[in-house]
């Protein structure tokens, strides 16, 4: 909202995130959507539950949500040896 309370556009949003950008030397490509990308990929990849990352994307549907997330593989890597120790302990009775 705006000072004299009128809601603010996307078009005010992104314009004025890309001169903060420039000032601050970040590269151009860098958008308003690849922060809320990252933010909703963080979210999952430091384990959140999925319903809460998906409230905070404001999504009706999980499926939405996994579309913006992309795990990388230092999580990939941490899942897996989690999933084994586990899988290990279990074992070991």
């Amino acid at each position: 909202m705006t000072e004299r309370g009128a809601r603010i556009s996307v078009r005010q949003v992104d314009d004025r995130f890309g001169q903060l950008r420039s000032l601050a030397g970040l590269p151009a490509d860098l958008s308003v959507h690849c922060l809320r990308h990252s933010y909703i990929s963080h979210l999952i990849e430091d384990g959140a539950d999925p319903l809460f990352v998906q409230w905070q994307a404001g999504h009706s549907w999980a499926s939405t949500t996994a579309v913006y997330t992309t795990v990388g593989q230092d999580a990939r890597n941490r899942m897996l040896r989690r999933a084994l120790a586990r899988a290990y302990h279990s074992e070991q009775g």
